[in-house]
């Protein structure tokens, strides 16, 4: 692979949706939408950006953008500096919608500056995930988006962990996605800072059988998935979404608040129950909502020369 400037790298990373209902900061998983770019090297320290896809009127273009940002925080945690880049990003996950867009951009930086200085500096998988970490704050989202699958994420006194779980081939996601944005601060800010002892033993209880269910047995994933740790909390601010949930449920489907919403996820046990679930959705929302049929990413993020060998 070519070094210096003139080096090119692409990066594809999946959206993730994580809690999972009672997995609150703890569970992700990837999913297969994706956001794509090309970085090439430059002399000097130009910057040059390409967006095309969502966020394509609201992202910067310059070293504020999140993929910059991500990189440069890469290099410098090996002792570098950030070289000119030009980023040609192709956007497809959604932006505010609870689907980890933020998290993915991250992974993608952190990606990219792996992939321009392989050669010259190795990063671990420990690497990658306490570097996005830093930056996202939590591990929850972008453990999958680095990793693929069905994630666990910790912290412990070494920093970020994660384990990597095979999703049961019967589990289908569907993501319902709305025209409306949520902000992740705002939907943690309706967070009491204390629960009941009863609600957190529940959720102990229900993230241990979200496991089982996500991973042997999907006919758990109705009672796997309920919560009381955030999504009664965050219900006020996202009325239609919480409308949605309850509607879902009252009727069977595994559905829960993506991320920090407003997408509802529905871990349906086969593409029968996703359809079915859609033609409910359609009944029960005011405004335009997006149904994806989607499937569980096994890959995580990947990048490789943008002339295509790894």
């Amino acid at each position: 692979m070519t070094t210096g400037p003139g080096r090119r790298v692409a990066v594809r990373v999946p959206a993730t949706s994580a809690n999972l209902g009672p997995g609150f900061d703890t569970l992700g998983l990837a999913l297969s939408v994706y956001d794509e770019l090309v970085v090439e090297q430059l002399d000097g320290d130009r910057l040059e950006i390409e967006v095309s896809g969502e966020g394509t009127d609201d992202v910067p273009r310059d070293a504020s953008h999140l993929v910059v940002r991500a990189m440069a925080h890469t290099y410098a945690s090996v002792g570098r500096t950030l070289p000119g880049l030009r980023l040609t990003a192709h956007n497809v996950i959604p932006h505010g919608r609870g689907m980890g867009s933020s998290g993915a951009a991250v992974v993608a930086g952190i990606l990219a500056a792996k992939g321009l200085l392989e050669g010259e500096v190795v990063f671990s998988d420990v690497d990658l995930l306490r570097l996005a970490t830093e930056l996202e704050g939590h591990p929850d989202n972008v453990a999958p988006g680095l990793f693929g699958g069905l994630t666990i994420a910790w912290m412990d006194a070494e920093g970020p962990q994660h384990k990597q779980l095979i999703v049961h081939r019967g589990v289908s996601p569907l993501v319902f996605v709305p025209s409306f944005t949520m902000s992740t601060a705002v939907a943690r800010s309706l967070q009491p800072l204390q629960v009941p002892r009863e609600d957190a033993v529940f959720n102990v209880s229900r993230s241990a059988l979200l496991i089982a269910a996500m991973t042997q047995s999907p006919e758990l994933l109705m009672a796997a998935t309920e919560d009381k740790l955030h999504q009664n909390y965050r219900a006020q601010a996202m009325p239609e979404t919480d409308r949605l949930v309850r509607a879902l449920r009252a009727e069977g489907y595994a559905a829960v608040v993506s991320g920090a919403g407003p997408s509802v996820l529905v871990l349906a046990d086969g593409p029968g129950q996703r359809l079915a679930a859609a033609d409910l959705m359609a009944s029960v929302v005011d405004t335009p909502w997006q149904a994806l049929m989607l499937a569980v990413d096994v890959k995580g993020g990947t990048v490789k020369n943008a002339e295509g060998s790894a």
